[in-house]
């Protein structure tokens, strides 16, 4: 049961390849994101720092003048002007003491910005801080944040867009893959479907096709080669086995169906109520064998058990089937004959086959009759009555031959 289960729940080839690339692929890819990640994050840092010293030194060259006259105000309207544009988060000046001169801020939303205040945190611990001059003196400082929201938004950005990225690469890599992979696939396939057929079906005649990868091709040679073998072995095996079929099946001094196959043949026909209606059985039994066989000698009477046979098979073709029982016993089952009237025309059809002399092979012949007997198997439902209606039948033509001799 267990090993059952086993067998159907386990995969193919081409599934646990495809497994096993689309994992490498994950895993490669997935590395991959992490480390332009963590690349595209440094980068940004330094950007956004940059930037942001930019910015302080533009605003250091907007409010000098400010400071030179002591105008909060408009140091704080100079301030609110960038900040608006979304340049920094917060904007504090200094002036030559380092007490506060001018202060903007921008207001958001705590919760919502929880997560770019973290990132600000990490990105910017340290405020930036830019000195503002006048006539080559420190006048005073400007000290500013970056905007957590801002810097959110390339972050999110350049991560959706690398994720994308990677997404499309690593769809597209395993459509190239299983493209790629299916070469391999294939000739494996190949090979496993002739090695099934043949273990299954016994079919040593299929062959492996040409494959394009070098050892897969040397493979295929190779299992190609062994099939021949098989073939010409199995070829061999079942011309033995055809042979020791009718050696079994045959006799072999005439070459004709010997009894067993006689017994099976009748057999089939009284179980084939069709075939039954229409058959008939002729026993055929050798008039004075033994004299011709004591005084010409057992080769002649083997040449004209030869002879009789031939001149039988001749007569009865393909329709009509002769059989040896054995010494000089030989049957014939009649089929396609609808007739007692036309049974007995066949019968003397065959004795007339025998009305020329024998040829012993020796330079002599002889004259050698057959007393035949039949039975219609449309009158008997079992072998043994059929048999036996035809045996009593031919002693009886024999016994009346005997009379007329005498």
């Amino acid at each position: 049961m267990n090993k059952a289960l086993a067998t159907t729940h386990r995969p193919t080839f081409k599934r646990t390849l495809r497994r096993i690339n689309t994992i490498s692929i994950v895993i490669t890819m997935t590395l991959i994101w992490l480390m332009l990640s963590a690349v595209s994050v440094v980068s940004l840092k330094q950007y956004a720092q940059k930037n942001l010293e930019l910015t302080g030194a533009t605003l250091s060259h907007s409010i000098e003048a400010a400071l030179v006259f002591g105008d909060e105000t408009a140091a704080t309207d100079t301030l609110a002007a960038l900040g608006k544009q979304g340049q920094f988060a917060q904007a504090d000046v200094f002036d030559r003491g380092n007490r506060p001169f001018a202060h903007w801020a921008y207001e958001s939303a705590a919760s919502s910005e929880r997560f770019n205040l973290m990132l600000s945190h990490w990105l910017f611990p340290k405020p930036a801080t830019q000195p503002v001059m006048h006539n080559g003196e420190v006048i005073g400082q400007i000290r500013l944040t970056a905007r957590d929201s801002l810097i959110g938004h390339f972050i999110w950005t350049s991560l959706g867009v690398l994720t994308t990225c990677i997404l499309l690469a690593t769809a597209a890599a395993m459509v190239i893959s299983r493209q790629l992979h299916a070469g391999v696939v294939n000739a494996l396939q190949n090979i496993a479907d002739v090695a099934h057929d043949v273990r299954t079906n016994r079919n040593f005649s299929r062959r492996v096709p040409e494959e394009k990868i070098e050892e897969f091709h040397r493979f295929a040679q190779d299992f190609n080669s062994l099939l021949n073998d098989m073939e010409q072995w199995q070829q061999t095996l079942q011309a033995k086995n055809d042979q020791l079929l009718r050696s079994a099946m045959h006799d072999a001094l005439t070459g004709l169906p010997n009894r067993a196959l006689f017994r099976t043949r009748l057999q089939a026909l009284m179980n084939d109520p069709k075939t039954r209606d229409s058959s008939a059985l002729l026993f055929l039994d050798g008039d004075d064998f033994k004299e011709i066989n004591d005084t010409f000698g057992h080769a002649a009477g083997d040449c004209v058990l030869i002879e009789t046979a031939a001149r039988l098979a001749g007569f009865g073709g393909k329709q009509h089937q002769a059989y040896r029982l054995g010494g000089d016993e030989f049957a014939m089952i009649l089929m396609e004959v609808s007739s007692e009237a036309q049974v007995q025309r066949i019968c003397t059809g065959v004795a007339q086959q025998f009305s020329h002399p024998t040829d012993m092979r020796n330079g002599q012949t002889t004259a050698f009759t057959l007393s035949i007997g039949y039975a219609l198997s449309w009158e008997h439902s079992t072998v043994e009555t059929l048999l036996e209606q035809a045996d009593q039948n031919m002693y009886l033509m024999k016994n009346q031959r005997i009379k007329t001799e005498s």
